[in-house]
């Protein structure tokens, strides 16, 4: 198929592996990036938000021509029971900066765009190419791959795999395990789309202003999910996602779940009149620190979705993926100008930078709440948002009753749907996860 040798192979063109590729690129590495997509982005269906700050680090000046949505200045968080919500938002008019921080993006555009850079920078992208397994030598290296294509083998001194969370190479390979049901979500989304106008008069937004919201209570039916709701410039992607293992448990179904999200009161008229024009799924890892698989090994290393680095808590994916991208690609640019080969122990070298970086340290210092919102789920997503929406009600209700009554009444409420130890102790298990 191709007889020259690359310097590196990057298997996957979403956010790692573009930055990965970018990142050698740049430094003159003779670098080959296969996806297995029409095009980069082909299967990306999310409708992210990017981090300004990770992608300045490899494009300084993508605000240029980078096909960005909205720049956030409003976050909102809704605790949801059936009929109502309970709200926290922040919105600044600090984030109306002259170099934003956040942005709404339409994946399969942007990742297109980020791809386009790849190739400006020297990398050889091919398309429409699926890596079936990985080259090892007699003493167990890994020296290229092979492809679906015609031919033979693809050699290169490293490959960084890149492939996301449902990539089956690492573990053909027996390099990383099939990610668990119960670190793993599924996610399905709707784009809705409407006129810019009526987003911005819903939204309360001007101009190129975006916010999110972010949703959780008894949307998710007692199950570890969220829903969100992200304004673009003239689509809103609004969806919901859950544990794999939670569906597998309850039998409900992802489209179920969005649909009853979409017709809650607190959300519908947001999305009135509006016409559907995609429906898409994905899956993202949600395993935290405790998931994160061997990261390197004798002549490759794995960054992204693929390595499990994604903060459930904070919802923050594609700056982890972009991040741990090029991290791997500079570690293995240090050891190629070094001429130090590409074997286990010295590729280590992206580990300890990867621990030294944001990724790591933010990761485990949440290692633990995965794990309690799993298994407390019924608590976390049911029954507190239930009990919350009651006293919220009871409060801002006048209705002659005595305030003393109704305090009595929330604090019943409470004791008989869980007693006080239980409260405490679930309170004091998430204070120690969060810690």
């Amino acid at each position: 198929m191709i007889d020259e040798k690359f310097d590196a192979i990057v298997v996957g063109a979403g956010m790692a592996g573009n930055a990965a590729a970018l990142t050698m690129a740049q430094r003159g590495m003779k670098v080959l990036q296969l996806e297995r997509g029409e095009y980069s982005g082909s299967k990306n269906v999310q409708g992210a938000i990017l981090y300004a700050d990770m992608l300045e680090k490899l494009i300084p000046d993508f605000r240029d021509d980078a096909p960005l949505e909205r720049h956030l200045v409003e976050q909102r968080f809704w605790m949801m029971d059936d009929r109502s919500h309970v709200g926290l938002h922040y919105r600044s008019e600090d984030f109306n900066e002259q170099s934003p921080n956040r942005y709404t993006i339409i994946r399969a555009q942007f990742d297109k765009w980020f791809s386009k850079k790849v190739q400006e920078a020297g990398a050889v992208v091919l398309c429409e190419t699926t890596v079936v397994e990985l080259v090892k030598d007699s003493f167990g290296k890994v020296i290229g791959v092979r492809t679906d294509r015609s031919g033979g083998l693809i050699r290169a001194d490293v490959v960084v795999i890149a492939e996301g969370v449902t990539g089956l190479l690492g573990t053909r390979a027996g390099l990383r395990e099939i990610p668990k049901p119960e670190n793993t979500a599924l996610a399905v989304k709707e784009m809705h789309f409407m006129p810019r106008e009526t987003i911005e008069s819903r939204f309360n937004l001007k101009g190129d202003e975006g916010m999110v919201i972010e949703a959780a209570g008894t949307i998710s039916r007692g199950m570890t999910g969220m829903g969100f709701i992200y304004s673009n410039k003239e689509c809103v992607s609004i969806g919901m996602g859950c544990l794999v293992s939670d569906f597998q448990r309850t039998g409900e179904t992802p489209y179920g779940l969005l649909d009853a999200f979409k017709r809650h009161p607190s959300v519908a008229p947001l999305i009135e009149g509006s016409e559907v024009k995609e429906y898409s799924a994905h899956l993202i890892p949600e395993g935290g620190f405790k998931a994160i698989p061997q990261l390197y090994g004798d002549g490759w290393v794995v960054v992204g979705d693929a390595a499990q680095l994604n903060n459930a808590i904070h919802r923050e994916g594609s700056n982890l993926a972009m991040t741990s991208g090029r991290i791997a690609g500079e570690a293995i640019f240090q050891l190629r100008s070094r001429r130090e080969e590409m074997t286990e122990q010295n590729l280590s070298l992206y580990k300890e930078m990867l621990d030294k970086s944001f990724v790591i340290k933010d990761l485990k210092k949440y290692k633990d709440m995965p794990a309690l919102l799993h298994t407390q789920s019924q608590n976390f997503f049911l029954t507190y948002p239930q009990l919350v929406s009651k006293a919220m009600q009871s409060f801002v209700r006048v209705d002659g009753t005595p305030k003393v009554e109704k305090e009595k009444k929330t604090i019943r409420s409470f004791v008989n749907a869980r007693s006080w130890l239980g409260l405490f102790a679930d309170g004091f298990r998430l204070a120690r996860a969060w810690r």
